[in-house]
């Protein structure tokens, strides 16, 4: 006897790759990194877990670093009109948004080796540099220390993390607690202005 595919099967989006990347983000969103598992992804999808090993033969490696370069992957608008200074803090505030967005991701941006994922993202940062008149080598080293900086700055925040001293009564609110907002534009103002 044939097994007759259900309505719901009949009726479903076809598994691709960003379907399952887009899923499994929504999962870790809603439930954390820790609760991504492949047999849940599968149950998101309305599909068995081993569907998902066609379009990602590596299984979970592939799916975590699918997951890097979905939310790392974030190029400045190279064409975009204006100083290069207002292009950039245009993007790194965007940048820290999509991260803060996406804090389950965070410490995989963090901590998994996986460079194509930040390469179109540190090229367009370096021609948005390079068009403003920036020398090349200094553009290279520029780019590279504003993207730690916003990844770095967005996990510190996530973690919620406040050191002690003048620099957070500075960035604090009357109730003592960390103006994230303040600190991130303070440091990216230092990051920028150190850029010659």
């Amino acid at each position: 006897m044939v097994r007759q595919p259900s309505i719901n099967a009949q009726n479903r989006t076809p598994l691709s790759t960003e379907r399952i990347i887009e899923s499994a983000l929504h999962i870790v969103d809603g439930q954390g990194l820790g609760r991504l598992t492949m047999r849940r992804l599968g149950d998101a999808l309305e599909v068995e877990a081993m569907a998902i090993y066609h379009h990602l033969p590596r299984g979970k490696e592939q799916l975590l670093d699918g997951l890097v370069a979905h939310v790392a992957a974030a190029p400045a608008d190279v064409s975009a009109p204006g100083r290069w200074q207002d292009v950039l803090r245009a993007w790194a505030d965007g940048y820290r948004e999509r991260l803060l967005a996406h804090a389950g991701v965070l410490p995989l941006v963090v901590t998994r080796r996986n460079p194509a994922a930040l390469a179109a993202t540190l090229a367009s940062l370096r021609e948005v540099l390079r068009r403003g008149g920036v020398a090349e080598d200094a553009a290279a080293v520029a780019a590279h220390t504003l993207l730690g900086y916003v990844i770095g700055h967005a996990a510190l925040e996530v973690r919620g993390t406040a050191e002690d001293g003048a620099a957070a009564r500075i960035a604090s609110g009357e109730d003592g607690a960390v103006d994230w907002d303040a600190r991130f534009r303070a440091g990216l103002g230092v990051v920028l202005g150190g850029v010659r």
